[in-house]
């Protein structure tokens, strides 16, 4: 008997991270049947109230109960900002995998140098992420202004042109990290400006995800 496909619930704080998960599945692998929970209020909110907040660990285990219910094999989150609400969904649902956006990448990003840009588009992605990092690492975090309210309102070519340009500061370090999937697209752009290796939080998610549910099938 075949086995079925692995079901993967992708929980989103913003609609532009839909997108670039899917693309970084179709290319590597195709085979599981995703499902997509958008929550863009979880991201204003955050901006709002500045800090992670009991209420908002609260939606986070809700959202990871609702994913399983529907028979998930994992989930990953793709919003970068909420790692503590994150950690509470993985201990509720032990031992199934429940993924950070951002720890296979950074899996990846402390193999490739000790000196790692932090390049992000969201303020809260720069407070929360860097201690996910293990000591023995530097992390240099840098700001895109600007690019996130550019993408808000369709304008791509300038999000894209800002995070290029701020990714020139980062130049110094031995590789940059893209925080957020939603900026993942512009890593060709970075390598170019920067000339350093780019690792991005989705294809580094998937290959993770991908070997974790394979190991276990």
């Amino acid at each position: 008997m075949t086995t079925p496909p692995p079901r993967i619930a992708l929980i989103h704080a913003l609609k532009h991270s839909i997108a670039p998960i899917e693309a970084a599945f179709a290319k590597a692998w195709p085979q599981p049947r995703l499902m997509n929970l958008l929550d863009d209020s979880l991201s204003a909110d955050l901006a709002r109230d500045g800090k992670l907040t009991d209420a908002m660990n609260d939606r986070f285990v809700t959202l990871g109960d609702y994913a399983v219910a529907t028979g998930a094999n994992a989930i990953l989150f793709t919003c970068s900002a909420f790692g503590p609400c994150i950690e509470a969904v993985a201990r509720a649902h032990a031992p199934m995998p429940v993924l950070k956006p951002n720890e296979a990448m950074i899996e990846r990003a402390v193999t490739m140098g000790k000196r790692i840009g932090l390049l992000s588009t969201f303020p809260p992605t720069l407070v929360s992420m860097p201690p996910e990092f293990p000591a023995s690492v530097q992390v240099v975090p840098k700001l895109a202004e600007g690019a996130l309210a550019a993408l808000d309102r369709g304008d791509r070519a300038t999000h894209d042109r800002l995070i290029a340009e701020a990714s020139r500061d980062l130049r110094d370090c031995d590789v940059i990290a893209l925080a957020q999937f939603s900026i993942a697209a512009t890593a060709p752009l970075v390598a170019e400006a920067t000339g350093l290796a780019v690792v991005t939080t989705p294809d580094s998610a998937v290959e993770k995800l991908m070997r974790l549910l394979k190991a276990s099938a």
